[in-house]
């Protein structure tokens, strides 16, 4: 299948760009609803911490407010572990392993035609 498409690699790309940018739409979808609701639900400690911030405080708050903290604590991984990820690809750049999964997904996607919901995001 790669021979005989020569855009074959742009399309890679362009999965892979679709991919970074969906992980970042989670993230920020993320952010407005679970953050909000942890931020939300923290208001009354954060205005503590805004007047006198001690480690204590703020020990003391997340541990007491457990949901809000889980939902703060979700956002700030997914935020981390997106940060990271796109940062070693900007860096190293792609695995082979990586960059083999979405040779086969773009083959996938290409092989469904336009049954796929992807196909006309690569052509």
């Amino acid at each position: 299948m790669q021979s005989s498409d020569p855009n074959f690699h742009k399309k890679v790309k362009k999965l892979y760009r679709l991919t970074v940018y969906f992980r970042w739409i989670v993230v920020v979808f993320s952010w407005l609803t679970f953050g909000a609701y942890g931020i939300w639900g923290l208001r009354s400690e954060i205005s503590l911490w805004l007047d006198y911030f001690t480690w204590t405080a703020l020990r003391y708050g997340l541990a007491f407010n457990i949901i809000p903290t889980i939902c703060l604590a979700f956002c700030i991984g997914m935020t981390i572990s997106v940060l990271v990820w796109q940062s070693r690809n900007i860096i190293w750049g792609l695995p082979p392993q990586e960059k083999q999964d979405l040779e086969k997904q773009v083959e996938h996607i290409l092989a469904k035609g336009k049954r796929h919901f992807l196909y006309k995001w690569l052509n």
